[in-house]
């Protein structure tokens, strides 16, 4: 099984081309994203082809999770969540398979108490 190519988003070989797909060394890219501060991993995205496709997960700097999700040729798909640096679920959101539409959409304050609940109505 080959390596996975791994680039920082901060290499100055990293470009975005008028269609916004991620572009290293001039070419589209294929595998993962990081961003980093410092020496903490802050972001990690998968990509194919220059376009968000598969797991995205964002760290708090004290190495807490922030944010997971999971993307299909750059549309968000299945279910998405964030977290307050207190380690509580501060949002989630459900998006269908096919990544066009919103089914579900949450979320909740510091202290775990809802301050949206919204659902898609059913068809």
């Amino acid at each position: 099984m080959a390596a996975v190519e791994r680039i920082d988003i901060d290499d100055p070989e990293v470009d975005m081309d008028y269609g916004g797909r991620l572009l290293y060394r001039g070419e589209l890219f294929t595998g993962e994203v990081t961003e980093c501060t410092g020496d903490a991993l802050i972001s990690l995205d998968n990509y194919v082809d220059g376009v968000q496709h598969g797991a995205s997960r964002e760290w708090y700097p004290d190495g807490a999770l922030r944010s997971e999700g999971q993307a299909l040729m750059g549309r968000p798909v299945g279910t998405s969540k964030e977290w307050h640096p207190n380690g509580k679920l501060a949002a989630e959101k459900v998006f269908a398979e096919d990544g066009l539409t919103m089914l579900a959409d949450r979320a909740w304050d510091e202290n775990g108490c809802s301050t949206k609940n919204w659902e898609k109505a059913s068809d």
